[in-house]
């Protein structure tokens, strides 16, 4: 098995920043759909949506959402 780093924070050089993924509007894995930093006083994220990337969009709780129905 092949070990990968986890990359630092370049913003704070605290935290490490850690892939997410999600599943696209057809129900297909999208892997590596974000990296957030862990350091929960930095915040820094990059999102890629529909082809665009987005930084440091704002952070909520993933509890405060519902789950959509299937």
């Amino acid at each position: 098995m092949e070990e990968t780093a986890i990359p630092k924070c370049m913003k704070c050089e605290v935290g490490s920043l850690v892939p997410l993924s999600d599943y696209g509007g057809q129900g297909a894995a999208v892997h590596y759909k974000a990296w957030v930093c862990i350091n929960p006083t930095c915040g820094f994220n990059i999102k890629i949506r529909n082809g665009d990337i987005y930084l440091n969009e704002p952070i909520s709780p993933g509890g405060a959402n519902t789950p959509r129905p299937r």
